[in-house]
């Protein structure tokens, strides 16, 4: 493939919900443009954008992937994206990657939650956006159900471009709106057709609202237009290419990705219509300056995607915004503050690599094993040190413990779901100190499921996953005194340590160790024995063996012996007191409680606070934050926020996200309490 300048590039992500044709509509592109010899099939797990083991098994998309094509003068790099929520990381890698989103939605079901998410993050990043209704050939579809509730939901600016002429009840033409010519399709091979349909009054208000679309964009073709002149084909155009670029409209286009009917018009209006790689802005010593794509300018890629496999080795994606990267580029990294020896440059074509001597600004490739370029990261010169805007990564809400099945796995299993999380960003994994579980935390069920899949087959490593162990705390709640008494007889030096401690609540998370010993009966040079032995036991409480917090013991009285005293002997005595002392003292056992803001619907509200409510939560406000949705402000305990991931995107259908963090510990209720110590016991 040859080396394109920046003006005849197109970076398409193909983006929408789950299941609605992205990846079969990027077999029909690719095919239409000789790319490939056949096209795959989903089903068949023979596609070149679902290439993962994991991706053929289950039949649908877990990551980004790119394929780039040559059509008409132009190379369109097709970033295909998957729909699930749980792997929402691969659709924002390829908006970071593309000036153009695709969003694919099904001519029988309608807009559904993806194609909202997806045209929303597509808009806050500046991108064009093409509705693509797919389907066509279902005899359930019905495109102007659609259009409506696209033009219903997003106003004025969507303007069909690719409708279909509907005959007997079944497509059998499509017209294009820009020829002003209608296209019968046998397969992908398409030929002239008469305009014969059922709806001509309809028909004729689509044609009114394309012409009225495109002459808004521009004065010249304003004038043109109401002043009676017929708009030409090179007018439409022009006014499409300003429109798409400036937002002000948004095409549709009828089609089927599966039979390939009318997938060619689509093709053309990408390389005729949608815009070319354009300017960014970057941070340089902490001012904003503008980068071009221009392959004589200041070097400036940014790394929207990572593979890590332990076969071919580390794949780094990235998108060269400004100047141009070969095998005698030496970059700087600007997140690791180091020059970057490179590796092999590729494009990549679903999972082929194709050595390629450059790739300049606008276009997109990978570089083999460079270990320190990850997904987020900039390269750029050492000479003028920029920094891109990253990938828009999710946030991880859904936390399983990851458990060995052979026992000694566990640094196999930390250095594989490492591996995987620096592939997903999204992906994260570390180990909990203080229940000293291995945590993986993802999006949803299906990720760590594809996850723990892959680290079996990637690492041979095999795990289970449970419901991660609450870190809860113990404390006291009255003042009570202790004696610990620790005396030992066995021939030669004995030992002896006697103490008197006072404990009482104290607010505070370590223990406050004080004394008020008169008279010398504990000599001074033991006060950090009974500290030291207080502070071990400390760490185990009485109830159900977790961590004691919130504790002031004062050390007020004892007795000591000349020659059989020693460290150890008022360790072991202070040990004695505290469990004696916090025993009496009524102890409890807390639990962490977390701030949550939850943004969901407002028609979904009521049941987010049902449901909030449901796991013991407090509600403490709401605050409506626009686009007909509102943001939710609760405290909930942690052990209840196991399943409330799964709960928050049923209940939104998808639309909902919440973000959580540590507000306090709280005394736990009673019943509680008692399951706790109960379980504590079994271990």
């Amino acid at each position: 493939m040859k080396i394109y300048n920046s003006n005849d590039i197109r970076n398409i992500a193909i983006a929408g919900h789950a299941s609605k044709g992205k990846t079969t509509l990027t077999e029909a592109l690719l095919f239409l443009a000789k790319a490939t010899e056949r096209m795959g099939k989903v089903a068949e797990g023979n596609t070149v954008t679902d290439y993962d083991t994991e991706e053929k098994k289950r039949a649908l998309s877990t990551s980004s992937a790119v394929a780039p094509l040559e059509y008409k003068g132009k190379k369109i790099n097709i970033i295909d994206t998957p729909g699930l929520f749980d792997f929402a990381e691969g659709a924002a890698e390829g908006l970071r990657a593309a000036e153009t989103a695709v969003i694919v939605v099904s001519s029988r079901s309608g807009l559904a939650v993806g194609d909202e998410k997806a045209f929303k993050s597509a808009g806050s990043r500046g991108m064009s956006r093409i509705f693509v209704t797919t389907k066509m050939d279902d005899e359930r579809a019905d495109f102007y159900k659609v259009f409506n509730g696209l033009a219903a939901k997003f106003g004025s600016s969507v303007c069909p471009i690719v409708i279909p002429i509907v005959s007997n009840g079944k497509v059998s033409a499509y017209y294009n709106l820009i020829d002003d010519k209608a296209y019968a399709y046998n397969g992908l091979k398409s030929s002239p057709s008469d305009v014969s349909h059922d709806d001509e009054q309809r028909f004729e208000a689509i044609k009114e609202v394309f012409n009225e679309a495109v002459a808004g964009t521009d004065e010249e073709i304003m004038e043109k237009y109401f002043g009676g002149e017929e708009l030409t084909k090179e007018d439409k155009i022009k006014g499409l290419r300003i429109g798409v670029a400036d937002g002000s409209i948004i095409p549709v286009f009828a089609l089927s990705g599966a039979t390939g009917e009318a997938c060619d018009m689509l093709l053309d209006f990408i390389a005729d219509a949608c815009p070319a790689p354009k300017s960014e802005y970057a941070s340089c010593d902490g001012e904003p300056i503008e980068l071009n794509p221009d392959v004589n300018g200041p070097l400036a890629a940014i790394c929207f995607k990572t593979v890590a496999d332990p076969f071919i080795g580390k794949l780094s994606f990235f998108k060269v915004i400004s100047g141009k990267i070969n095998s005698a580029t030496i970059p700087y990294n600007t997140s690791t503050g180091k020059e970057e020896r490179m590796g092999k440059i590729v494009t990549m074509f679903g999972s082929k690599q194709i050595e390629c001597s450059e790739i300049p600004a606008g276009d997109i490739g990978a570089i083999v094993k460079l270990t320190g370029f990850n997904t987020g990261d900039t390269l750029c010169s050492s000479s003028k040190v920029v920094k891109l805007d990253g990938v828009a990564t999710p946030n991880a809400t859904y936390a399983m413990a990851v458990g060995a099945v052979k026992k000694g796995d566990e640094e196999k299993i930390a250095n594989g779901l490492s591996r995987l999380s620096e592939e997903d960003p999204s992906l994260m994994f570390y180990t909990n100190n203080e229940t000293h579980q291995q945590i993986i935390k993802g999006l949803g069920e299906q990720q760590l499921d594809v996850a723990v899949s892959r680290l079996k087959s990637k690492f041979s490593v095999d795990v289970t996953l449970s419901v991660p162990k609450v870190a809860y705390r113990e404390t006291i709640t009255i003042k009570v005194s202790a004696q610990g008494r620790h005396k030992k007889q066995s021939g030669g030096h004995g030992q002896f340590g006697d103490v008197f401690i006072e404990f009482e609540p104290f607010d505070c998370e370590k223990l406050v160790f004080a004394e008020r010993i008169v008279g010398g009966s504990v000599p001074k040079n033991f006060f950090p024995a009974v500290e030291k032995g207080l502070n071990e036991c400390m760490e185990k409480g009485v109830l159900a063996g977790y961590p004691m917090v919130g504790v002031k013991a004062t050390l007020y009285d004892g007795s000591y012996h000349p020659v059989d005293s020693s460290e150890m002997s008022f360790k072991m005595a202070a040990a004695l007191a505290y469990k004696e002392g916090i025993s009496k003292a009524m102890p409890i056992i807390l639990e962490p409680v977390s701030t949550v803001k939850a943004i969901c619907n407002d028609e979904a509200m009521g049941d987010i606070i049902g449901d909030i409510n449901k796991r013991r939560g407090r509600v403490l406000g709401m605050n409506p934050i626009g686009d007909g949705m509102q943001e939710i402000t609760a405290e909930v305990p942690d052990a209840e926020m196991a399943t409330f991931s799964t709960s928050m995107r049923q209940i939104t259908q998808g639309r909902g996200s919440f973000e959580s963090e540590f507000a306090r510990y709280e005394r736990c209720p009673e019943h509680i309490s008692q399951k706790i110590i109960a379980e504590s016991a079994n271990e």
